[in-house]
């Protein structure tokens, strides 16, 4: 047999074709060249929380009660809820969606919804500690979901908690199914077998590689408008460009802004996206010797133009954000904040206060996981010795390596995302005391810690925003826990030919809402 006969009966022996040949589907399906599909090596958003690798996909198979608008501003619309309302401080009624079709052909009910907030699923002993943990900083104070009927469901709070609505928007809220979960027969065996009701369920996942989604055509929001969607792993970017120009990929994510102008003198291609709600930021580990003191810390913010790193790196797509905090957040924002200002003189002063004598601080980075990373942390090691920092710097291959405790670790590079409109959703979520920081062992301060429960708790907003105030001073000067470099911006180029938008986040949206429109 000649190689066009072998390619024909290999081609004949894969299961898309015959899908397509036996269904008669005509929808086109995509290939989407991605920096990472997954950190931790699996599906559960208990454990995966890389906000811009996972986010790309996860909205595509599980969906939350309130979504997000993300053909908009991302503000909160209709998802599996149609409607919700406040019974009170500590209480929020929805009322569930008809007729909404699980991946596995089942048909969404509350106990459903009850189940994907239960302790089977958050909280049980048996599931991995980490994934308890991230429970815990989800819905910290979550007494129980109540069945008011089949369509109808309480969310109830130990405490008042006027942020369950955004709660129930952002990740860690999404909806599976009970009897698949129960089949899985634990957290093990459903690390990777996520059922949910989006548009596109899972068909492969192979960790390190590639991601396929199928389509879901009883989808609630209508027949999804491809027949598959694959999501392959491309680490370097030159790489995942490259694909894209010779039409091995359709989509091409993760783009860092020196890249833009090439891939748009490319004939056929074109580069959509922009800000996202994600700040880039180095956090601290303050048990290194070098860093117990916080003068040392704050001298390494003062060290740093985070506006030079913008200009140099960023061509003006980015830029320095008023500390960590977003504009979105309305009553909550801060007026008048800003990160320390690029201060060498005010560096030195702090160091030679804290008897700072040129010890080796260890930053660990990743090699280009966040656009131009390894160029902003060179820039930033250059900062610091100007002014007498002994920054080391290991590239790392990943983020077990950048958290391994088995030696010294400083400081590393990091962001930290703001997944609804209120800053219990990103300065507490990393840094309170459910944090990732205080897990990791880097960082806490006892005075955050008590701000934190008081602002998931507080309802007035003026005396809230006055303790997120406090809050970032200890963060950000007093105490410091990060720095906060620029706002991170997300860039996708595809092909222009296909009717498609970028979101104002890191998800990748594929639905009907988004394409041929």
């Amino acid at each position: 047999m000649g190689k066009l006969g072998r390619r024909a009966v290999l081609a004949g022996a894969i299961a898309l074709p015959r899908f397509a040949i036996a269904q008669g589907d005509g929808r086109p399906s995509v290939t989407v060249a991605v920096q990472k599909i997954s950190n931790s090596g699996v599906l559960d958003v208990f454990r995966e929380q890389s906000s811009n690798a996972s986010e790309h996909w996860t909205g595509s198979l599980l969906e939350t009660l309130i979504g997000r608008n993300q053909q908009g501003a991302l503000e909160r619309v209709p998802g599996l809820a149609t409607s919700w309302k406040r019974v009170d401080a500590r209480t929020v009624e929805l009322a569930l969606r008809p007729g909404v079709k699980l991946h596995n052909g089942d048909v969404l009910t509350a106990e459903d919804v009850a189940f994907s907030f239960g302790a089977e699923r958050t909280s049980a002993e048996s599931l991995p500690g980490d994934v308890r943990a991230v429970a815990r900083r989800y819905f910290p104070a979550l007494e129980r979901v109540e069945i008011v009927d089949g369509l109808t469901v309480r969310v109830v709070n130990r405490t008042p908690d006027l942020t369950l609505e955004g709660r129930l928007s952002a990740s860690g809220a999404q909806i599976v199914s009970a009897r698949a979960w129960r089949e899985g027969a634990d957290w093990q065996g459903n690390r990777n077998r996520p059922v949910g009701t989006g548009p596109y369920r899972l068909r492969t996942f192979k960790p390190d590689a590639v991601l396929e989604l199928e389509a879901h055509d009883e989808y609630w929001g209508g027949r999804p408008p491809l027949r598959s969607v694959r999501f392959l792993e491309i680490p370097e970017t030159a790489a995942r460009v490259a694909a894209l120009q010779a039409g091995e990929v359709q989509f091409a994510a993760d783009l860092p802004p020196d890249q833009i102008a090439g891939v748009e003198k490319t004939r056929g291609l074109e580069v959509q996206g922009g800000l996202v709600a994600n700040h880039r930021i180095l956090a601290f580990d303050k048990q290194h010797p070098a860093l117990v003191d916080p003068r040392v810390r704050l001298a390494i913010a003062h060290a740093i133009d985070g506006q030079a790193i913008v200009d140099a790196l960023w061509a003006g797509r980015s830029r320095v954000p008023p500390g960590l905090q977003w504009e979105f957040y309305g009553p909550m924002f801060v007026p008048g904040w800003r990160v320390p200002q690029h201060d060498p003189a005010q560096a030195r002063a702090l160091l030679a206060a804290a008897g700072y004598k040129g010890d080796p601080i260890v930053y660990r980075a990743r090699n280009d996981y966040y656009p131009a990373e390894v160029a902003t942390a060179q820039i930033i090691v250059e900062f610091c010795r100007a002014v007498g920092i002994n920054l080391r710097l290991e590239v790392k291959e990943n983020w077990a390596q950048v958290l391994d405790k088995g030696g010294p670790r400083g400081m590393r590079d990091w962001s930290n995302a703001a997944t609804f409109d209120d800053p219990v959703s990103s300065i507490v979520n990393q840094h309170g005391p459910n944090g990732a920081q205080r897990g990791n062992g880097e960082w806490s301060n006892e005075e955050m810690n008590r701000l934190s429960l008081a602002l998931e708790s507080g309802t007035d907003m003026a005396e809230r925003q006055r303790l997120f105030a406090r809050m970032l001073a200890i963060c950000e000067r007093e105490d410091p826990a990060y720095v906060v470099l620029h706002q991170n911006a997300a860039f996708t180029a595809k092909q222009a030919t296909l009717k498609w938008r970028a979101a104002p986040s890191f998800f990748l949206d594929f639905s009907g809402r988004n394409w041929g429109g």
